[in-house]
């Protein structure tokens, strides 16, 4: 399932949403002051083309929340509002909803991206 599953996300959804985190990495990386941020949007691009399989780990101290504020504050919720958005458009089939969780999991993600580890299951 995690295959197909993956296959699928890519070509209906997971291609757009991977290259919006390249995207937002590459702006991010074009001062230096934001190279931890562009570093994270990369590091989730991956999550991104291919989630199933894969479950997010939160965690982190005060840095990681003083990040994510600055984070949430200039790009956060449009990341995650857009993501929600394609994902209640996927969960209104029966057979989307499946990959419209997968776009939820990132909204939250996308939220607040430091301190998470992104794990196998």
């Amino acid at each position: 399932m995690r295959l197909i599953g993956n296959i699928l996300w890519f070509i209906f959804g997971g291609f757009f949403s991977g290259m919006s985190w390249v995207l937002s990495g590459v702006i991010w990386c074009i001062t230096v002051i934001g190279i931890p941020y562009g570093l994270q949007c990369f590091k989730f691009a991956t999550l991104s083309f291919f989630p199933f399989g894969k479950d997010v780990v939160y965690g982190g101290g005060a840095a990681s929340t003083i990040a994510n504020i600055i984070w949430l504050i200039f790009f956060g919720v449009w990341m995650a509002l857009g993501h929600v958005i394609v994902g209640a458009l996927w969960c209104i089939t029966i057979i989307g909803i499946p990959f419209g969780k997968q776009f939820f999991k990132l909204a939250k993600l996308s939220l607040t991206p430091f301190g998470a580890q992104i794990v196998s299951k």
